[in-house]
């Protein structure tokens, strides 16, 4: 049984090591050949470290890592190019400044290469670097792995002008690329976000932003083929040690962490998730888990964003990134938050959903313990579970005492500003999670039930109002016809209006009646 390469970037230690590795040789090649500058986007911890490094020792023609595999036979071995590689996301900018620790980089690469500087400023020395290494070696080959981090890590109000400055710095850096064209044989830049003000795009109007490229939506990640046939020892080990069948396992890795789609056809597995899995040997959260959306939960909750499924956007959409105008469907795609459910390859339209249990479940949890602001409640999983106890039992008065209780940690604020968004945010999530383990549905659009709960033998109603009536609420549940779609059920149908109360702190009418 060859070894999880859990947190392994090195190719070439990979490979030395007798760890799995997935062969994205055959999709490499087309890259290299096909093209010169190519930009892509994804997620942290989805490979794009292992992918540049990977090419680097293509380059460096060190042919014995790559025996067996696709590219083996079809790569010319004679040759090799000096690389470049730049790594974001090891330099110490947030210790000794961005321009320092560029300029530290820049030296350690000249030094392996013995090359001497002429020039002190970044820029000059970038381009100088790039140049002499030509003239020496030949073409270079220039990997930037993070481009964007020194950015990303600043995104805080508090040190948002850090951004900036770092900003103004890598457009700089990068604005070298474009004079340097005659001297290189392949760019490759991968990052998170596609920053519009940071020059590669301003500047690198030839470069192939390869981030929806439907030729490319399996270069990183894990397609289920290949996880049956890289991962088949660690499955049959699973199977004996959760005592479940090869279907069992692989439906359960399939709901937990499958769905990442960039083209919105096929798709792939989170590689952190699967080998975390494999070695824990069993299903919970681990990609989610390793990163604090701490930042991206704020935005949210300023900007009363909870209704994130099923989000309609475009490619245009992530064409418009900037610091200073932060938009958070953007965000939360290419922080691997939502993933592309259906893409009209047209038009460009396409729609954006979470694409996993992993990712729904620890995001809803987070959202619900955010606007509580109990940032340490360990229970939320179980409130939902005790949740949907009470409905499969009937007992709406639990119902009602588990809302009220989420509702009333909802902060001052809330209720001193009559901020109607956040209580129906805090409901919306609270029911879309409860959606994870019972049939229930929260509607937002106009002339629907705000949430629909079904059990075995009945179908609960809900409509909420804010400091109005819970006999309004009733009403419209009636006149709307809101419980007509569900008659033929055979089942119970019950109404709920319910009113929140900024005086009450919560619900202060809650009526029910047979529909």
């Amino acid at each position: 049984m060859k070894k999880l390469p859990i947190g392994i970037q090195s190719f070439s230690e990979l490979i030395e090591g007798g760890y799995i590795y997935v062969d994205k040789t055959a999709l490499l090649n087309e890259i290299v050949n096909d093209g010169k500058y190519y930009f892509l986007s994804r997620p942290r911890r989805f490979g794009k470290s292992l992918l540049l490094n990977t090419i680097k020792s293509l380059f460096q023609g060190k042919k014995s890592l790559f025996s067996g595999l696709w590219i083996e036979d079809k790569w010319d071995w004679e040759q090799s190019n000096p690389v470049l590689h730049f790594s974001f996301d090891v330099l110490s900018y947030d210790k000794i400044g961005l321009e320092e620790a560029i300029l530290q980089e820049l030296s350690v690469q000249a030094q392996n290469f013995q090359i001497t500087f002429q020039f002190s400023d970044i820029k000059s020395q970038f381009a100088e670097l790039i140049q002499k290494l030509h003239n020496k070696y030949g073409k270079v080959v220039l990997l930037i792995d993070e481009y964007d981090k020194p950015i990303i890590d600043f995104l805080e109000k508090q040190t948002l002008e850090k951004a900036k400055v770092n900003r103004e710095i890598l457009r700089s850096f990068y604005a070298v690329l474009k004079s340097s064209d005659d001297h290189l044989r392949l760019v490759f830049i991968t990052g998170i976000s596609k920053f519009s003000q940071v020059s590669i795009f301003s500047h690198l109007n030839n470069l192939d932003d390869i981030t929806l490229n439907q030729r490319y939506a399996t270069l990183t990640g894990y397609t289920q083929k290949e996880l049956e046939h890289y991962f088949e020892d660690h499955l049959q080990a699973v199977q004996t040690s959760l005592q479940a069948s090869r279907q069992q396992v692989l439906d359960g890795m399939r709901e937990w962490y499958n769905g990442y789609s960039w083209d919105g056809v096929q798709r792939v597995y989170n590689p952190f998730g699967v080998l975390r899995f494999f070695s824990g040997q069993r299903f919970t959260n681990f990609w989610f888990s390793t990163g604090n959306p701490r930042f991206l939960i704020e935005q949210m909750r300023k900007g009363e964003f909870f209704w994130i499924e099923n989000i309609h956007a475009n490619n245009t959409t992530f064409e418009r990134f900037d610091i200073e105008n932060l938009d958070l469907t953007s965000i939360l795609f290419q922080a691997g938050y939502l993933t592309v459910k259906e893409l009209d390859l047209w038009s460009g339209d396409m729609i954006l959903d979470y694409p996993n249990k992993e990712v729904r479940q620890s995001m809803y949890q987070f959202l619900i313990d955010d606007l509580s602001k109990d940032v340490h409640r360990t229970d939320t999983g179980l409130t939902i579970r005790n949740l949907k106890q009470a409905f499969d039992l009937g007992d709406l008065s639990q119902v009602r005492e588990i809302l009220n209780g989420l509702l009333a940690d909802l902060p001052s604020e809330v209720f001193e500003k009559k901020s109607e968004g956040l209580y129906h945010g805090l409901l919306h999530v609270v029911f879309k999670y409860l959606g994870m383990y019972a049939q229930s549905e929260v509607h937002s659009a106009r002339g629907r039930a705000d949430a629909v709960v079904q059990t075995p033998d009945a179908v609960y109603i809900f409509e909420f109002k804010f400091n109005k009536t819970a006999a309004e609420a009733l009403v419209q549940i009636r006149e709307k016809g809101y419980a007509d779609k569900y008659r033929n059920a055979g089942k119970k149908l019950r109404g709920i209006g319910v009113n929140f109360s900024t005086k009450a702190r919560g619900i202060d009418e809650w009526v029910e009646e047979a529909v």
